[in-house]
């Protein structure tokens, strides 16, 4: 899982199947300190987050593939899955 804030929704005209209806968003990896981590990417949003939020992003096929219940062949790596209240770096 990776912590990231989310940037911007992403809007497409055309998309795979699996994808409708799911909102996108580009997210931005950040270190415990809330800093930028790495390159931003895309994910479906699956708890209603919003622009600036600092989400909880599943980074893995498979288990987006079992939270969302849609089968093996589907091109979706990363999925919103948490809303991040407040961090305390150790």
């Amino acid at each position: 899982m990776r912590y990231c804030r989310v940037v911007a929704p992403m809007w497409a005209a055309a998309k795979h199947p699996a994808f409708a209806g799911r909102p996108l968003f580009v997210v931005q990896p950040l270190d415990e300190r809330g800093g930028d981590a790495g390159a931003s990417f895309v994910a479906i949003d699956h708890v209603q987050a919003g622009v600036g939020d600092r989400v909880v992003v599943l980074t893995e096929g498979n288990g987006v593939r079992q939270i969302l219940k849609i089968g093996d062949i589907v091109p979706i790596r990363s999925i919103i899955v948490g809303i991040v209240d407040h961090v305390e770096p150790a």
